[in-house]
């Protein structure tokens, strides 16, 4: 396992790697870390700022809490409206806080979460959005969308890129010419604007769900063409080799040989490719939720909760609700390449020789 100490040792790939894991975990109990329902709106409470957290109550105890932050009048002078805090009710925070009941993975009725606090005061730590929302929630909740859109997306195009690749390069002759013609025509299509201009004809009364797994197809359908042609190349070589030669004189079937014997062996470029492909998948639903054409509201994704930013007031006066969202599509689309970069330099057979 020289290529797992080679990957272990270095950095940035390990910085990719728990960045990523972080970020999978967080979404997988989305329900226990959000400390609120990503639906429910707060009474009052649009637009609100990230709650000031205070650390001395007014009868001198040393313990965090946040006191009720409500939006007040515009004023008349600024056009601003006013954040009406009430002081005289300090609500303490905790850990494992009893709040909205859920389901814990969606099995096990559960009603506790991460964090929150005891009392009428709310928790909003990146805010709330134009519909009193608590922002971080939505982000928590949003991240399941947009980080599993990539895995579905490998989860489908690959294995087609793989078979197709592998069949045009063993079988060669007329079967490679017009597999590889259709690469190629493929290829041809701009995918950005065939994702716009077929999310653009879908009927409004989809749910996000479905337009989640046609996002997901559209993206997969034109992203497994340059695999495709990777494998075939490869395939081209391996299947001139000895194993090769002696499992096809023995009677193997051909499909059998392609399967067992050839494709495992394109194994290290595949793992490198799948890692470097997710962020391309993420960056596509964000794109498509950004300009209205995704995930639609008032469900949450990280594409459609950038969406904010193409309003330039929300942009100056309220830039809570647009940095995280966008930072946390760089941070993943940069761990993941980080990963790959990694992955290629520890499977490196001239890397595992020198160690």
């Amino acid at each position: 396992m020289k290529w797992w100490q080679n990957l272990k040792n270095n950095p940035l790939a390990r910085l990719g790697a728990i960045l990523l894991l972080i970020f999978y975990t967080v979404a997988l109990f989305a329900d226990f870390v959000a400390p609120y329902d990503p639906y429910d709106s707060q009474l009052n409470g649009s637009l609100l700022p990230p709650t000031q957290i205070h650390f001395k109550t007014p009868d001198g105890r040393l313990v965090p809490h946040v006191y009720p932050t409500t939006q007040g009048p515009v004023d008349a002078n600024t056009g601003d409206r006013q954040v009406i805090v009430d002081d005289r009710k300090p609500s303490v925070m905790g850990l494992f806080v009893k709040s909205s009941p859920y389901k814990f993975l969606g099995i096990v009725p559960f009603d506790r979460h991460l964090f929150g606090t005891t009392g009428e005061g709310k928790i909003n730590i990146l805010g709330t959005d134009e519909q009193a929302r608590d922002q971080f929630s939505r982000l928590v909740h949003g991240s399941r969308i947009s980080l599993s859109i990539g895995l579905v997306g490998i989860a489908i195009s690959f294995p087609l890129g793989l078979l197709i690749g592998g069949i045009s390069g063993y079988f060669g002759s007329w079967s490679d010419s017009i597999l590889m013609r259709l690469v190629e025509v493929l290829m041809t299509i701009p995918g950005l604007y065939l994702l716009v201009a077929l999310a653009a004809v879908l009927p409004p009364s989809l749910t996000s769900a479905q337009r989640f797994m046609l996002i997901v197809i559209i993206t997969s359908f034109i992203s497994w063409t340059g695999l495709a042609r990777v494998i075939r190349g490869q395939v081209l070589s391996i299947k001139e080799r000895e194993f090769v030669q002696a499992a096809r004189a023995m009677g193997a079937n051909p499909i059998y040989i392609i399967v067992r014997h050839v494709l495992p062996q394109t194994a290290t470029y595949v793992i490198i490719s799948a890692t470097l492909s997710v962020p391309s998948f993420i960056v596509a639903e964000s794109v498509l939720s950004l300009i209205g054409l995704g995930i639609q509201q008032p469900d949450p994704s990280w594409g459609n909760l950038l969406s904010l930013s193409t309003n330039a007031s929300i942009l100056v006066l309220q830039p809570w609700l647009v940095w995280p969202p966008a930072t946390l599509i760089i941070l993943t689309v940069l761990a993941f390449n980080l990963l790959g970069d990694g992955l290629r330099d520890a499977l490196d057979p001239r890397s595992i020789q020198r160690n």
